[in-house]
């Protein structure tokens, strides 16, 4: 399932896109069974290093976070088309709390409270006996508290179109090995009352996982998870200089994942670990993220 929120950067130091990485690194293809499915992701974001054009870090301390708690409910239909597809949608409402603050950029964003809300009206999910794969259309809306002058934003303060797609593969018949991987691209839109228009991003989630031996109403899967974001278009508007305009953010990450699924229960877990390297024009760290679902 794809949940997807604004990270609370402000656009005006833009150094993040709007989709929280890594959190469709896992069974990225799979689609719920038909009817209701609700799904709590955790994701908590720390940051200790900034980065500049070329990767160098600079001296620059201070505290810098993201603690998301994000809710979706999904429903998918018993209808196939279009070659089998089944179709579903969803609505994702998160809280969010900020704490965003370099030496270089002062306080970026300090604030706490409901943020953009995620909509996905269209999704395609087609299943074949080792390969899933889901085609999606969603709508970020800016929900969430912002001014363009503001220190407790909590929104982005503009709108987000966002096209993606998730695979997943079975390496193996009895798929104890699974290969997923999950992209996205980011059309933004102008900034409410600045006048900025953010530079587009695609994203990209990925994992290797392998099945252990667990009891038989138990699946355990356990592997590595990366993700990467990058910066494709330029930062334009108001105030923004030359050189702003022509940086490119970069992320970078490697981890390990955990996940459980309970058929009988309809329920799952996860646990997933991600340590940032080689980042540019960003700030660089790590991030923590635990999920929870049932369907009804």
């Amino acid at each position: 399932m794809v949940c997807v929120a604004i990270l609370t950067i402000r656009a005006e130091a833009q150094n993040r896109g709007v989709y929280p990485l890594g959190m469709s690194a896992t069974n990225a293809g799979l689609t719920p069974g038909p009817g209701f499915t609700y799904v709590n992701q955790l994701l908590f974001y720390s940051r200790d290093h900034a980065k500049d054009d070329v990767g160098h870090t600079l001296p620059v301390t201070g505290e810098n976070y993201v603690l998301m708690d994000m809710n979706t409910l999904a429903w998918v239909s018993t209808k196939t088309l279009l070659g089998g597809a089944r179709y579903s949608a969803a609505a994702t409402l998160p809280l969010a709390k900020n704490s965003l603050t370099s030496d270089i950029q002062g306080r970026v964003s300090g604030g706490g409270g409901f943020a953009d809300s995620y909509y996905l009206p269209l999704i395609l999910g087609w299943s074949w006996e080792r390969l899933a794969i889901r085609a999606i259309y969603g709508l970020l809306a800016p929900t969430g508290r912002f001014a363009p002058s503001g220190s407790n934003n909590v929104g982005s303060g503009y709108w987000t179109h966002a096209l993606s797609s998730g695979q997943t593969f079975y390496l193996n018949n009895n798929k104890r090995l699974v290969l997923s991987a999950f992209q996205m691209y980011e059309f933004h839109t102008t900034q409410e009352g600045s006048g900025i228009h953010p530079g587009e991003t695609f994203d990209l989630d990925y994992s290797f996982l392998g099945s252990l031996p667990a009891p038989k109403d138990v699946q355990l899967q356990i592997g590595l998870v990366g993700y990467e974001q990058r910066q494709t278009t330029a930062r334009t508007g108001p105030n923004i200089s030359v050189a702003a305009s022509e940086e490119r953010y970069a992320v970078n990450a490697l981890g390990f994942a955990v996940t459980s699924a309970f058929p009988k229960q309809k329920a799952s877990l996860g646990f997933k670990y991600f340590k940032e390297f080689s980042n540019r024009s960003t700030f660089q760290g790590y991030s923590v993220q635990l999920s929870g679902s049932i369907s009804f």
